[in-house]
């Protein structure tokens, strides 16, 4: 076998870099404020939440929406005396879905996280973004031993960035898993590899996303995400093979077929900015 011949990128950060890295730090289109949880401050709303969603402050029996002071500020408060943070963020995601306003129903619970970096509970995916909720993801840049690079097309019936490129990988973490657990689970999932098959893995590096997002309609979602990503080779005589329905296909192209495609936005812009990063990473 060869050795392995890393892939040559631009030496200059191309027009559209500079563009996305600047999208990927946006405040909020409209006002937010503070998301307290039965005293645990753990996200955010529109500030006119109530108005533009027209879902009733009370979510069922003792559980309450208000907007309140605290500490000379106005905030969210959703709260009860008798329901832990879970059931109220669960009571509160059901209202969004029933009002249409919510992302897309995963029925996949993540983590949710005092500011302290405590963990006070868990919602459903599909809220997250509406409730301003700090998540997790992690992607992986497949590179062939030949310095070549696997890239993924997302399936067309994909709620966000249908028929895009993407990474070999990419994907959130839930909330029973580690960064390490979900990265196995995706990579099998997504890409039918075994992390413990692949040659030379490594972290990159955590891209920070805190941008606007469409989940809800209108200007009612906020992305605040970090991504952390790896980089492995995927050994020669073994090709990714889909397991989730996620993906429309794969593809191995050299780097200037990467860079051809992300200068065209055919990449997501999350896949766009780890890409982005691997090419510093690599020079």
């Amino acid at each position: 076998m060869s050795p392995v011949s890393p892939p040559q990128f631009a030496p200059q950060p191309p027009a559209w870099l500079a563009a996305a890295r600047t999208a990927m730090q946006s405040p909020p289109r409209k006002a937010r404020l503070p998301l307290w949880v039965n005293g645990q401050a753990v996200g955010s709303l529109v500030e006119h939440f109530l108005i533009e969603t027209g879902i009733a402050g009370r979510l069922g029996g003792d559980a309450l929406l208000s907007k309140r002071e605290r500490s000379g500020m106005a905030v969210w408060l959703l709260e009860s005396p008798t329901q832990d943070a879970t059931t109220l963020m669960g009571r509160l995601a059901d209202a969004l879905r029933d009002a249409g306003r919510s992302g897309p129903w995963r029925n996949e619970q993540l983590a949710v996280q005092a500011v302290d970096g405590s963990r006070i509970g868990t919602v459903e995916r599909g809220a997250v973004r509406v409730l301003g909720i700090a998540t997790l993801a992690v992607h992986l840049v497949g590179m062939a031993p030949d310095g070549r690079l696997w890239v993924q097309q997302r399936a067309a019936n994909k709620a966000n960035y249908p028929l895009h490129w993407d990474t070999l990988m990419g994907g959130m973490v839930s909330a029973q898993d580690s960064l390490e657990q979900a990265l196995a689970r995706e990579t099998w999932e997504e890409a039918g590899l075994q992390i413990a098959d692949l040659q030379g893995l490594r972290h990159g590096g955590v891209l920070r996303f805190r941008q606007p997002d469409s989940d809800g309609g209108g200007d009612l979602g906020y992305m605040y995400e970090d991504i952390h990503w790896y980089a492995a080779t995927v050994p020669e005589g073994m090709a990714p093979r889909n397991h989730d329905g996620e993906v429309a296909q794969f593809a191995l192209w050299q780097a200037d077929e990467v860079q051809q495609q992300l200068a065209q936005a055919r990449f997501t812009p999350e896949a766009a900015l780890v890409w982005a990063g691997f090419a510093d990473w690599m020079t």
